[in-house]
């Protein structure tokens, strides 16, 4: 009796999220694309959506030794796996030092242990399948300042939910010292609601728990205005309504000076984003499938979400279910 009961609250389960929604309207052919983000840059760059600018690629170790020439005399940077998962592989250098590259956490890198970080990307230690790889060299965000009382070390990012073109809900995501300084929340990591009409903050989550602070600066989480809420919801929007992906998330980052960029796609992004709103996703989803006739264009597509699912009172309805069953979602 349980998928019934999560549905009759509007929760999407796994099991419906994949049989109502991705494989329907995902083309099989286009999860290379989300899955690395090489190509996602691409597409990305094709439209007009920004992105953290990438210094280099290394495809083949032979070309691992130069990395410094990469780099060049940029004193932060990023190495990702170009197919990993999860923040998997992801490695944030925040200066160059005579010791080593220091990382965010403050610890010191030989070069020979971040050259050898390399080969394990370029092995397939951190893709999708065990698939051999290609290291991405990248600008390393600098977050906002807005984020500076909720966030742990690493980057927070904006998860926006979009179908059928159409945002439906979103969520921040912030790092904390569990998580290690990733803002996955499958590692520990906060995620907060976001209502799409003012960009604000609403209930906070960690490990499918409700909390109000963050666990480590102890600010309060809920009321903070989400900067640039307008144009995230642009970029994720145009992602959603200029690609064949009918069900995708979106991350954005947020820098103190270029302000938004994309960090990925996501052809399957997880369901916690609804316990983080105390509201499931069935009934915005099916108030897009009933609208989506009549709406032209981008602005308008973002104009419905808007007003339609505004949050006019504090959502608590579903909290009692959400948290009874937050582990089957």
């Amino acid at each position: 009796m349980f998928p019934f009961s999560l549905r009759r609250h509007g929760i999407l389960g796994i099991n419906a999220r994949n049989l109502d929604y991705l494989f329907p309207t995902n083309p099989r052919q286009l999860y290379r694309l989300a899955d690395s983000k090489l190509e996602t840059k691409k597409i990305a760059q094709s439209i007009g959506v920004p992105t953290p600018e990438s210094y280099g690629v290394i495809r083949f170790q032979n070309e691992v030794k130069k990395l410094s020439d990469i780099v060049g005399k940029h004193k932060s940077f990023v190495v990702k796996p170009a197919r990993g998962s999860g923040g998997d592989g992801i490695v944030v250098i925040q200066d160059v030092t005579d010791e080593g590259y220091r990382k965010a956490s403050g610890s010191i890198l030989k070069s020979e242990d971040l050259q050898y970080h390399i080969y394990n990307i370029l092995g397939g230690m951190f893709s999708l399948g065990g698939q051999t790889d290609v290291a991405i060299i990248e600008y390393a965000v600098q977050f906002d300042p807005v984020f500076d009382e909720i966030a742990y070390q690493g980057v927070p990012d904006v998860r926006v939910i979009v179908y059928r073109g159409v945002p439906a809900m979103a969520m921040l995501r912030l790092p904390t010292r569990a998580s290690d300084g990733k803002a996955n929340l499958h590692r520990g990591g906060v995620g907060v609601g976001i209502d799409l009409a003012t960009g604000k903050t609403l209930a906070g989550i960690q490990n499918n728990r409700y909390i109000d602070n963050h666990p480590e600066t102890g600010y309060p989480l809920r009321d903070r205005q989400i900067p640039h809420w307008q144009s995230i919801l642009d970029m994720a929007t145009n992602l959603g309504d200029k690609t064949e992906f009918g069900y995708l998330g979106v991350d954005i980052v947020l820098d103190r000076e270029k302000g938004p960029l994309l960090l990925e796609i996501n052809a399957r992004p997880g369901l916690a984003i609804q316990i983080a709103n105390r509201e499931g996703l069935i009934g915005r989803l099916e108030a897009i499938d009933s609208t989506l006739p009549k709406l032209s264009g981008v602005q308008e597509k973002i104009a419905f979400a808007q007003e339609t699912f505004a949050v006019r009172t504090p959502l608590r309805s579903n909290e009692t279910i959400l948290n009874a069953k937050a582990q089957r979602v």
